[in-house]
């Protein structure tokens, strides 16, 4: 294929038709017409030699090769406007950008302080959107119109940049009069009853069902190895609850350590380890690769993984 031959408009075109994977929608967001989007469809099938997008049941479904296509597309896009964009001095100090972060409620805990005490120093206009997960898609991470996320991922989209902040362990909090507290092992915490506070992912969370164990994460996968359950009582989204709700002398939670060590100088709490192993996680940034190149943002990642490396040498010195 002569490149020279190649109309480069047309991988903006293929991005937002997978992306939106509807020819209207698509055209509406380019603000061409219709028939113009049709026609850029058909010059892509005959470009990739593939029907790139297939009528079904349920709309226009992405071919196996435009799946492969996207991201692929998605970088040459970013590194296009890179190039072609002008460079640019950003100026703290002086910016009055939002950025909109989607964070879990753990990384809120924990990092997210940090974040906004340097910020007030060092760029006191700017705007700070934080959303929970539940209120992002991957759509709205791809597209732009949520700056990163921080949180822990099981999967993430090929075409997202993503950094590791740091990894945690787990830890255990419970009323330092809890019965079990002086003999805290694998029996003992089996015949506890337990908090269970996880929020992670994008999307709507739905109601937990304590029959359905497997699904919960790390710490009840870790004891289905082991043959093993745990009786939960409660289970909240809020990393903010565990600390209030393990003052009741017959429950236990079971978190990451840095929420858990927040409770340190409490004197009615006391933090074991946990009786079984618990495998780390890492909490990650991530973003699109649209805003990759991006002076501002580039900017901000820079600092929130400065503040990240300071909290995880914090807790290597505490060791």
């Amino acid at each position: 294929m002569n490149i020279a031959r190649v109309d480069l408009n047309l991988l903006k075109y293929l991005d937002v038709l997978l992306r939106e994977q509807n020819v209207t929608r698509a055209a509406e967001q380019l603000g061409i017409t219709q028939p113009a989007m049709s026609n850029g469809l058909r010059r892509l099938r005959e470009l990739f030699n593939d029907p790139l997008l297939i009528r079904t049941s349920d709309g226009m479904t992405a071919s196996e090769r435009a799946l492969e296509l996207q991201p692929l597309v998605r970088q040459v896009l970013a590194q296009t406007e890179a190039m072609l964009t002008p460079d640019e001095v950003f100026r703290p100090e002086e910016s009055r950008r939002v950025f909109r972060i989607m964070t879990s409620d753990y990384a809120e805990a924990t990092l997210v302080p940090h974040i906004v005490r340097r910020l007030r120093e060092e760029a006191p206009s700017l705007v700070l959107d934080f959303l929970t997960p539940s209120d992002v898609s991957y759509a709205d991470m791809e597209q732009g119109r949520v700056d990163m996320a921080i949180n822990r991922f099981n999967e993430i989209p090929q075409s997202f940049h993503q950094v590791t902040l740091w990894e945690d362990s787990f830890s255990c909090l419970l009323n330092r009069q809890n019965p079990i507290a002086g003999n805290f092992d694998l029996p003992a915490y089996l015949s506890a009853q337990h908090i269970w506070v996880s929020k992670t992912g994008f999307g709507a969370g739905f109601g937990m069902n304590p029959e359905k164990l497997g699904g919960l994460g790390w710490i009840d996968q870790a004891l289905m190895r082991l043959g093993k359950s745990r009786k939960i009582s409660i289970f909240t989204r809020h990393y903010q609850m565990p600390a209030l709700l393990a003052l009741n002398n017959d429950l236990v939670a079971t978190l990451p350590s840095r929420v858990a060590r927040m409770q340190a100088e409490n004197p009615a709490l006391v933090i074991k380890d946990p009786p079984f192993d618990i495998p780390e996680f890492e909490l990650k940034m991530a973003w699109s690769p649209l805003l990759h190149h991006n002076v501002a943002h580039r900017w901000l990642r820079k600092l929130i993984q400065e503040e990240s490396e300071k909290i995880a040498s914090l807790a290597s010195d505490d060791a």
